[in-house]
């Protein structure tokens, strides 16, 4: 008995150097996209900040909001302390929030 077997391997066809490249070359791609991503969560982490504390001044206390935001109230005072380290600043560049 025969047996037959092809192998149809793109990798094969590269060498060494070549698959390294590739190999870095997509390593480099997705730690940009996290790094864009993580931007992204800063902004939106420091918009949620100001609505915060902005929601705390309508409810009138922490508690109020807590329950209006149906909202745990260790979230609302990090997000009130967040807020308070926000400036207009770092709002326009949130790569610099949080490096108080």
């Amino acid at each position: 008995m025969i047996f037959v077997v092809t192998v149809q391997n793109a990798d094969k066809t590269l060498s060494r150097k070549q698959r390294l490249q590739e190999k870095q070359r997509r390593q480099l791609s997705v730690v940009d996209t996290v790094d864009k991503a993580e931007g992204k969560v800063r902004k939106a982490e420091g918009e949620l900040a100001l609505a915060v504390a902005e929601a705390v001044q309508v409810f009138g206390d922490e508690k109020s909001a807590s329950e209006g935001l149906d909202m745990p109230i260790e979230a609302i005072r990090r997000f009130l302390d967040m807020a308070h380290h926000e400036t207009p600043e770092t709002a326009d560049h949130p790569e610099t929030a949080g490096s108080s």
